[in-house]
């Protein structure tokens, strides 16, 4: 019982350790960078400037599929998949784009590099491109994403933007901060572009 006991304690201390660690590793990751334009308790308008993405499209229309084999080949990229080799440090958050017929995952890459300088992916899946500035409303929320909270979040901030009188454009997106091994203090986001300034009344 002792021994069990002793297993027990010792486990959950490498656990929280490691989750203390992975936490403390997101503070340095380099994040997507954009401005706020308003806040409000249901949702924030942002300005993203475009960005230099990398990335690879699925056939599938839900989380799952797209989640697992999106990002390894996303992550096989720069983690050494590359003409030279090279090691590309990870950014956040990953946007996913789930849609009906076709599904897309990105990796936003890290702001050192261009078009011209970031080493071209071995795997032909993957395009590189830069994404065209856009203004987006954005919503937060926690845990573990699937399909079914994907849908009940983006139907809250749809709500939420038309009791405002804001008009979306395209299909809401998600955005995903954290490894799927972090067990605390995750952050998940829904974004859609919209029109803005919005119109006068």
């Amino acid at each position: 019982m002792k021994r069990i006991l002793l297993f027990i304690t010792f486990s959950i201390l490498i656990l929280t350790c490691t989750q203390i660690y992975t936490m403390a590793s997101l503070f340095k990751t380099e994040k997507q960078k954009y401005d706020v334009i308003e806040h409000t308790a249901a949702y924030e308008i942002r300005y993203y400037p475009p960005a230099l993405m990398a990335r690879v499209k699925m056939n599938t229309d839900n989380y799952k599929e797209l989640a697992n084999p999106g990002f390894r080949k996303l992550a096989g990229f720069i983690f050494g998949g590359n003409e030279g080799g090279n090691q590309i440090a990870m950014t956040s958050p990953v946007h996913m784009d789930i849609q009906k017929d076709e599904s897309v995952m990105s990796f936003v890459m890290p702001g050192q590099f261009n078009e011209g300088t970031l080493p071209k992916p071995v795997n032909k899946d993957i395009e590189i491109l830069t994404s065209d500035a856009e203004y987006v409303a954005a919503l937060s929320f926690g845990g573990y994403a699937n399909d079914k909270k994907i849908k009940i979040q983006s139907e809250k901030l749809g709500d939420a933007l038309s009791a405002a009188g804001i008009e979306t454009k395209g299909n809401y997106r998600f955005l995903g901060y954290n490894p799927p091994f972090q067990l605390f203090g995750r952050k998940n986001e829904i974004i859609v572009r919209v029109k803005w300034p919005r119109p006068e009344h």
